[in-house]
């Protein structure tokens, strides 16, 4: 699964359209300073429920945040309850 990405430097999204180009999926986040980044949004659609897409995008956030050298702090109950779940996004984590 390949997402899009969008980031104008106070805020950006992974996300995946369908083929009709309707958002079925996305992971929001806001910059809070040059080091940091908060995941504030998680959402799939219900067509994607029980595939593991939501936790597709948390990787790629996460990923995104390590190659960028970025902390993210978790405000979406989801990423929240991950980053807890979680000890493999101790190195992102806020």
């Amino acid at each position: 699964m390949q997402f899009q990405h969008v980031d104008n430097q106070h805020k950006g999204e992974f996300y995946l359209d369908n083929e009709q180009g309707k958002r079925i999926a996305e992971i929001s986040y806001v910059w809070s300073d040059a080091q940091k980044i908060i995941a504030d949004h998680t959402w799939v659609d219900d067509s994607l429920r029980g595939q593991g897409v939501a936790r597709q995008l948390l990787d790629t956030l996460v990923d995104f945040a390590r190659e960028k050298n970025l902390k993210i702090v978790p405000t979406c109950s989801y990423v929240d309850v991950m980053f807890r779940r979680e000890q493999s996004f101790a190195d992102v984590a806020a």
